[in-house]
């Protein structure tokens, strides 16, 4: 992928309805420039230069060759989005790009809108944009890049950061009044588009987490994730009605329900195995009894979560998301459970990072109570 750096000498061509030759830094196929059209009579064009120095990488909905990671909508509770059809995708085909250094520390910065196949990016008569003090162009894409960085990084300390927005040229702004406005937020002067490890950014249909090399190293790994599971499963849980020993399936088989899988009551955290009992209304078919404390509330299998790189440190499984029933280390539940994820034009709400399934309850996760084996 070719390495770009906005030319300093901000290029700005007037083009002119059926004039051919105005066109010439749109239609180059060498050269990559943005348009920001003004009017229907006036479009400004940024031409961009290569930078030996760094490297491009896009990311978006299009599988055409300049994307580098496609992405599409995440479907609330699915393991598998294969399962799910999505009518009208809200991500932009060609979301944003990553630009980063190849020399230590070797920074990423993160830019809103990607190149298209013509090496252009076009912002319609329509989307936000304007002209910086400075005398650069810069705007917003219809739906936006919104990015958080975590208080602390990303690790057991870790705190929710703020949400901003991302413009074309890298700047930080405060959020619009929603999604798609036409009026862009305040310009934030203290704060860069450069990410740091646990960054989250928004496409409006998926949010990626940004991990960096260190701290992937210093993160649990899947044999880490592994070994957990049959460490658990050593210690011989058993259901305290049925007295039958509970074991947690293998990550591989994350999407069949197994005869000794351990189930939960979500309201009061004790763990159970299977049983066809305890309903107390036709209408709420998964609304049970506990019959240890007679607690009532959702009643699931539990699953371990498998992505190692959405754990903050590399505690035992001790936590469920509600109402997913997703297991975690304590922190790493925490951690996201107070995390609130953009959803739709203006909503946010914290969302389990393992199947996206929209978090309830007091503090969206509950505390696992295990039964040992009584021999």
């Amino acid at each position: 992928m070719s390495t770009l750096l906005e030319n300093l000498l901000n290029l700005v061509h007037t083009l002119q309805r059926g004039q051919l030759g105005a066109f010439k830094a749109i239609s180059c196929k060498g050269q990559h420039s943005i348009s920001f059209t003004l009017s229907r009579n006036q479009t400004v064009v940024v031409e961009y230069t290569h930078d030996k120095d760094t490297d491009m990488f896009q990311v978006g909905r299009s599988t055409e060759s300049p994307i580098d990671f496609v992405v599409t909508d995440t479907i609330s509770g699915s393991q598998n989005n294969d399962d799910a059809q999505i009518t009208q995708s809200t991500i932009s085909r060609f979301a944003c790009r990553i630009v980063c250094d190849r020399n230590e520390p070797y920074t990423a910065r993160i830019f809103a809108a990607g190149f298209d196949s013509s090496k252009n990016i076009f912002l319609g008569e329509k989307a936000a944009k304007w002209k910086n003090p400075d005398g650069h162009m810069d705007g917003l894409t219809t739906n936006g890049v919104l990015v958080m960085h975590p208080r602390g990084g990303f690790t057991e300390e870790s705190q929710p950061g703020v949400w901003r927005e991302i413009s074309v040229c890298g700047d930080v702004y405060t959020l619009r009044e929603t999604r798609s406005a036409q009026q862009r937020g305040k310009l934030v002067e203290t704060e860069t588009n450069v990410l740091q490890d646990g960054s989250l950014i928004d496409l409006c249909g998926a949010t990626l987490l940004w991990r960096t090399a260190d701290g992937l190293f210093h993160a649990p790994t899947q044999k880490h994730i592994e070994a957990l599971r049959q460490e658990i499963n050593a210690a011989r849980p058993q259901c305290p009605v049925g007295l039958n020993t509970l074991a947690f399936p293998s990550i591989n088989r994350k999407e069949v329900v197994e005869e000794k899988q351990p189930w939960a009551y979500l309201s009061c955290g004790h763990v159970h195995g299977y049983h066809n009992w305890g309903h107390r209304s036709d209408t709420e078919a998964n609304e049970r009894e506990c019959p240890m404390c007679r607690t009532v509330g959702p009643y699931v299998p539990l699953w371990l979560g498998c992505e190692a790189g959405f754990y903050v440190d590399a505690g035992p499984p001790t936590h469920a998301f509600t109402p997913c029933g997703h297991v975690c280390s304590e922190k790493s539940a925490k951690y996201w459970s107070q995390i609130p994820l953009p959803h739709g034009t203006h909503a946010f709400h914290a969302a389990c990072p393992f199947c996206a399934t929209q978090l309830v309850g007091e503090q969206n996760c509950i505390k696992l109570i295990f039964q040992g084996p009584v021999d």
